[in-house]
């Protein structure tokens, strides 16, 4: 563990989770930050107080590190985006090829507001849970945006944030297994239970991968993620 402060962002997600994870057990005091932008999904800003509660009351030598909690009003993003993620239109592929589930600026905006909020905290790590590698083709997901993002801020700011993406090369499964690397079973469990991923804001069917419709892309990405972790789990190369 390392004497140094983070912002994680914080949706209530599997991969924010488990990003939270990953920074509670690097740095001495981690801060989190979550974003109402109009979300179809909203519930997931509910969800984040169970995570974070159960985080505090269930893994302890984290307790003590886990800071404050931040939320910015980002509503205005619904009202410019018309995406599958703010509206209630059928989730399909744009004439862009890409699925309309992307909401354009998304990320962007949420590194620049994470680093105005850290900017005036002494915060230097900025974490999130982006990845190319199970992902639906979001140009804000990938490698390159975020680094030439990390690149913009600082010359923007005169600082130095660091923006940290632990599970970029990551897919599904591999999440699971950091997850239960860093926190066991207790870990996994708190994900399959608490967190919320389905893109149509369902909870109330179970499955073994946790809740969701188990049929948009996000619930297909999570249920398909856990079932390889689990056959490599139990059949180790």
């Amino acid at each position: 563990m390392t004497d140094v402060r983070a912002l994680v962002l914080f949706s209530g997600g599997q991969d924010s989770t488990t990003c939270l994870a990953w920074a509670l057990a690097r740095f001495s005091s981690v801060e989190t930050i979550g974003f109402d932008y109009g979300q179809r999904h909203a519930i997931e800003m509910r969800c984040r107080d169970v995570v974070l509660a159960r985080m505090r009351r269930e893994f302890p030598h984290w307790a003590a590190r886990l800071g404050a909690d931040h939320r910015i009003d980002l509503t205005a993003l619904a009202s410019i985006g018309d995406t599958a993620l703010t509206t209630n239109a059928q989730i399909a592929l744009s004439e862009s090829g890409l699925p309309n589930t992307f909401v354009p600026g998304r990320n962007l905006l949420f590194f620049t507001l994470a680093a105005a909020a850290a900017y005036r905290r002494s915060i230097k790590i900025l974490v999130g849970g982006m990845c190319e590698t199970d992902y639906s083709g979001y140009p804000d997901c990938r490698d390159d945006t975020l680094k030439a993002l990390q690149a913009a801020i600082n010359l923007g700011m005169a600082t130095r944030f660091v923006i940290e993406t632990p599970l970029m090369w990551f897919d599904k499964a591999q999440t699971w297994s950091l997850a239960h690397e860093l926190g066991g079973t207790s870990l996994t469990e708190l994900i399959r239970e608490d967190t919320h991923s389905c893109y149509l804001g369902e909870r109330d069917r179970q499955y073994d991968w946790g809740r969701g419709c188990g049929a948009c892309p996000a619930c297909q990405l999570r249920a398909a993620g856990f079932v390889k972790w689990r056959r490599d789990d139990e059949n180790p190369r």
